[in-house]
């Protein structure tokens, strides 16, 4: 990649992560292209010729923020640390990022994920899948998953959960309860009875 390349894809990053910032704080609808391009550093007329128009910048940014919550979580995964710990960082993560994202902005995102938005998807499937079952198979290594439960049986369960949230009549009132949803799918109904 040449250096005029590059600047570009830099600029192009600033742009998302001011998007991204005043999105959480702010939701999509209240945030203007005067407001991120403020933010950015850059003009609107270099946001437009970037992303076309603010529809297709949150389109962007919601890749964007779905990747960056990916590093953090791969990165997490692929430490040495142990599995219950992994299990406990991963609900505060989640915990932490519900509370930290505007409800306008939540919405738009399980708006496009329920839509089948073919990014979202083909990274659950090629990414997150893969992922999880490589923590189930450790966490049943480690002696923490029940032998007796298939990764089949597991993923059955995974999948219903992500066909239920993918409903409109759910996924607008879902956010206060990300925490409480993913204690359900590690610990059960009984809990974290190890602590």
């Amino acid at each position: 990649m040449d250096g005029f390349q590059r600047r570009k894809e830099l600029k192009k990053t600033e742009i998302l992560k001011a998007a991204l910032d005043l999105f959480k704080a702010h939701g999509v609808q209240k945030v203007s292209v005067a407001e991120i391009a403020k933010k950015a550093n850059v003009s609107q007329v270099t946001i437009y010729n970037y992303f076309e128009s603010k529809d297709k910048l949150m389109e962007e940014t919601v890749i964007y923020y779905v990747d960056q919550v990916w590093l953090e979580a791969e990165e997490l995964l692929n430490s040495d640390v142990s599995f219950p710990e992994k299990i406990k960082l991963l609900i505060f993560n989640k915990k932490e990022a519900a509370s930290n994202i505007h409800e306008d902005f939540y919405l738009y995102f399980m708006k496009e994920y329920s839509n089948g938005s073919s990014y979202i998807e083909e990274f659950y499937e090629k990414k997150a899948i893969p992922k999880m079952i490589e923590l189930f198979n450790e966490g049943r290594e480690d002696g923490f998953v029940d032998p007796e439960i298939s990764n089949e049986a597991i993923m059955f369960y995974i999948y219903m959960i992500k066909e239920y949230m993918q409903r409109e009549d759910v996924y607008d009132k879902i956010l206060p309860y990300t925490e409480d949803i993913t204690k359900l799918l590690f610990y059960g109904i009984a809990g974290d009875r190890k602590k």
